[in-house]
């Protein structure tokens, strides 16, 4: 009986270690073609700007091209489903922001879940958003900014409904106490230029989108919305230094992949990613983004991306916001 039993216990450890062998396997060869890299922002937004710095030397990485395919829209819903319906093979990732965990808040209906449809593989890092006008405009504070729209019709702009961009604005509008209409486009760069052209009054844009137009004098940066000050713009306040309180909003790029691909892949990313991410040239490259390390493994980013799913939601109910 004791010998059947010990046979029994081996068959079964014999078994699970077969059905390990695929996984492991698969993620010996991976990648063995081409990997696809879908960013669902616009080209040149600060999503698509930092992805593809990111890409660029990780493709060298592992030894395959990674194809870019950009798909921008809904604040960033219409690409991620792309990738929640793709195989979880590896061959396809997603490069996305803080949009991510916004995405249930502004689009109740979207066709995936974040959280269930998605592992986390790795954070690139935080990059503030920067509050700007355009200089005409002649606002040199942020309160001054707050104040006049208190007593006007004003506007902003931002990458889509959902967008980190979007939230960031709402989180300084609800704290300042002014009422001002969403102007959404189909991405960062869009949206900025609005402001420059003073057809928008305002936008709180990522830095990597912002920094170029105000280093032209083409913008004036009013605030941060960081909880500390940007290295980028270090005599820029934070939004809760010009005294607007609860107003901070992070913002982060990250990548994704389907749920279900296997843990072997996900750490074969994790680890050369970070390789990548530690590279002097990359490092020098992220500099001018404004882009702060955020060090998380990729259950601490899943558990941040259940976190802000929830703060989202009530920040929508908060702010009283209505999406069709």
């Amino acid at each position: 009986m004791k010998q059947q039993r010990r046979d029994v216990l081996k068959n079964a450890g014999a078994a699970l270690a077969a059905s390990a062998l695929p996984r492991a396997a698969m993620a010996q060869v991976w990648p063995d073609k081409p990997i696809r890299a879908m960013i669902p922002f616009s080209a040149g937004s600060s999503v698509d700007v930092v992805g593809r710095i990111v890409v660029e030397y990780l493709q060298r990485a592992l030894g395959q091209s990674i194809v870019v395919d950009n798909r921008g829209g809904a604040g960033g819903a219409i690409g991620t489903a792309v990738v929640a319906s793709a195989p979880p093979d590896g061959y396809t990732i997603l490069i996305n922001a803080s949009a991510h965990s916004a995405a249930p808040a502004a689009y109740p209906n979207i066709s995936y879940d974040p959280a269930r449809d998605f592992s986390a593989v790795v954070s690139f890092g935080s990059i503030p958003n920067v509050c700007v006008v355009a200089p005409g405009r002649g606002f040199k504070t942020l309160a001054g900014l707050a104040d006049a729209a208190r007593k006007g019709d004003f506007n902003y702009s931002s990458a889509g409904v959902g967008s980190a961009t979007h939230w960031a604005a709402e989180r300084f509008r609800l704290s300042a106490g002014f009422k001002a209409t969403h102007v959404p486009f189909r991405g960062g760069p869009e949206a900025i230029m609005e402001v420059v052209a003073r057809r928008v009054d305002f936008a709180c844009m990522g830095m990597s989108s912002a920094l170029p137009l105000i280093a032209d004098g083409q913008l004036v940066p009013l605030a941060v919305s960081t909880p500390q000050r940007s290295s980028a713009l270090p005599d820029v306040p934070t939004t809760i230094e010009a005294g607007f309180p609860d107003s901070d909003y992070t913002f982060w790029n990250g990548m994704f992949v389907p749920a279900k691909t296997p843990k072997p892949i996900i750490e074969k990313l994790h680890q050369e990613t970070l390789k990548v991410l530690a590279l002097p040239e990359v490092v020098a490259k992220f500099k001018p983004q404004g882009i702060e390390p955020m060090p998380l493994t990729p259950a601490q980013f899943d558990a941040l991306i259940v976190r802000e799913i929830a703060a989202n939601i009530a920040l929508v109910k908060a702010a009283g916001l209505k999406f069709d």
